[in-house]
């Protein structure tokens, strides 16, 4: 059944900004309930959207995968931060990823967006990006922020006031999303805290192992 929280967000009204307290909830709720809204970020070059289509929960310091696991550093200082706040950080020295921190101030967990179905600025995004097909635009974490120009000169800001925006977008229904283990890396890998919006074709590359028979 649909959050107390997630309910309140749709009576607002298709575009409104999603509060801090979306977000002040466990992670995996905020994870599921982002499945819908769009992302949208502006720059000096334009406006860029899309709709969310995968998420990922990460849960905190005794999750293996998430950041928070090495503890309060100057890198994951934002993790422990307000909910609602953006936490961006750069991997493999080449990508971008957009996050959307969770819970109370001291419980380091996120949301890593990790796919959208493009809305606004497609042309935009599609000479950020330079690929030929538009579903390879915002297929993945890093591609996603390219096409949006999300870098991490937005990392710390919160969701509310800055140049990146979540707001609310058409829900989707339990019928529509699927669970996996979350994908592209190695500790903890097993725990189901992939959400996706089933058949989309902009979603990431399930592997072989995860696809539904």
């Amino acid at each position: 059944m649909p959050s107390r929280v997630a309910a309140e967000s749709r009576r607002m009204g298709a575009g409104a900004m999603l509060p801090a307290k979306f977000y002040d909830r466990d992670t995996e709720q905020v994870a599921r309930d982002l499945l819908g809204a769009v992302l949208r970020c502006t720059t000096s070059d334009g406006v860029a959207s899309g709709r969310i289509v995968e998420t990922e929960a990460y849960l905190g310091e005794h999750d293996l995968a998430c950041h928070a696991s090495a503890g309060l550093t100057a890198r994951t200082r934002w993790l422990y931060g307000a909910p609602g706040t953006a936490y961006v950080y750069f991997i493999y020295g080449v990508h971008w990823c957009f996050n959307a921190v969770t819970r109370a101030v001291g419980s380091p967990s996120a949301v890593l967006v990790r796919a959208l179905e493009p809305l606004d600025g497609v042309e935009l995004m599609r000479e950020r990006r330079g690929v030929t097909h538009d579903r390879d635009l915002t297929n993945g974490p890093g591609k996603l922020c390219e096409a949006l120009g999300i870098t991490g000169a937005l990392n710390g800001l919160p969701l509310q006031t800055s140049p990146i925006e979540v707001l609310r977008g058409e829900p989707v229904p339990d019928s529509r999303v699927q669970v996996t283990p979350r994908i592209g890396i190695t500790k903890s890998a097993e725990w189901p805290l992939r959400w996706l919006v089933r058949d989309n074709p902009y979603v990431s590359r399930t592997p072989k192992r995860l696809r539904p028979t």
